[in-house]
């Protein structure tokens, strides 16, 4: 892949501030408050999980835009109570709320990811659906992600075409079936990719709410998908401005490494800090040594 067609691809992780992450990401000694300047050295982009529960302060935006280089983008979350409690509807006080709030971080801040609850389906919410693209402004870039099959249809390709909406490919294939390529339906509406390394979300939980894993390396690799989806984005890099593809820790089980291995296999590095890298290498050859 030529420098060109690189520079249109940032790939980063959904959301910065994990705890599992410190020691095997963020050195041990790194406060939380350093955790996105530290993220940003290696990443060109990230996608803010906690616009979802309630806008930023001013003062968190200000310094997200000071402790990230130059060149580092933002994707940010319209909040759940827009996308998931009031369902698009009624809600133009809330959606102008939340952009007058984002209105400092327009200069990084690349997309806006609606995010739609899997219940949310065309029977009950094409007409919230068609209001709700009529209000959103021209002067942010908006991306949405429908978890309901039955919006799989080409009137709701064309709806998005027509308001310059991005269809977000997302990647929620079930561990069962990570050795095969996802389902394929990915419309193009606008002049960018926006793709969701989402994994399977059933693995997240045990029955009694507690957490099944911990996310600090690779638990199941998914190389089938991978090397689908890079396919996917070297054959539609040429019709497009950028791609942002960002990675879940469900997706692999430790998504700066998923991050690493898509890169790869689009031809260019992204490397991870050294504790990181030792950490792999470490695993490696003790998988080795167990073969021998």
């Amino acid at each position: 892949m030529n420098l060109i067609a690189q520079h249109k691809i940032r790939i980063g992780a959904c959301a910065w501030s994990f705890g599992d992450w410190r020691d095997t990401f963020y050195p041990s000694d790194f406060p939380e408050s350093q955790w996105l300047e530290f993220y940003a050295n290696y990443f060109p982009a990230v996608e803010v999980d906690s616009t979802f529960y309630a806008a930023p302060a001013e003062a968190t935006i200000q310094r997200w835009i000071e402790i990230t280089p130059a060149a580092f983008r933002f994707a940010c979350k319209l909040p759940r109570e827009i996308t998931h409690t009031r369902r698009l509807r009624d809600c133009i006080a809330e959606l102008n709320s939340f952009l007058r709030a984002i209105e400092p971080l327009a200069p990084k801040l690349q997309v806006i990811l609606i995010q739609l609850p899997p219940s949310f389906a065309p029977k009950d919410g094409k007409t919230a659906l068609l209001k709700f693209l009529e209000q959103l402004p021209r002067d942010f870039r908006f991306a949405i992600e429908f978890r309901h099959a039955s919006w799989h249809r080409p009137q709701f390709i064309r709806l998005l075409e027509k308001y310059r909406i991005c269809w977000v490919w997302a990647d929620t294939t079930p561990l069962n079936e990570r050795n095969l390529a996802p389902f394929e339906f990915l419309p193009g509406t606008t002049d960018f990719i926006y793709l969701r390394l989402l994994g399977d979300y059933a693995t997240k939980y045990g029955v009694d709410g507690s957490h099944v894993h911990r996310y600090e390396k690779l638990l199941w690799k998914r190389e089938a998908a991978l090397d689908s989806w890079s396919l996917k984005i070297e054959r539609h890099l040429p019709k497009v401005r950028n791609v942002w593809a960002f990675a879940s820790n469900h997706f692999e089980g430790f998504a700066p490494e998923t991050c690493q291995r898509l890169a790869q296999r689009l031809g260019f590095d992204l490397p991870l800090p050294p504790q990181t890298e030792q950490a792999f290498s470490t695993e490696s050859r003790s998988q080795l040594d167990l073969q021998l």
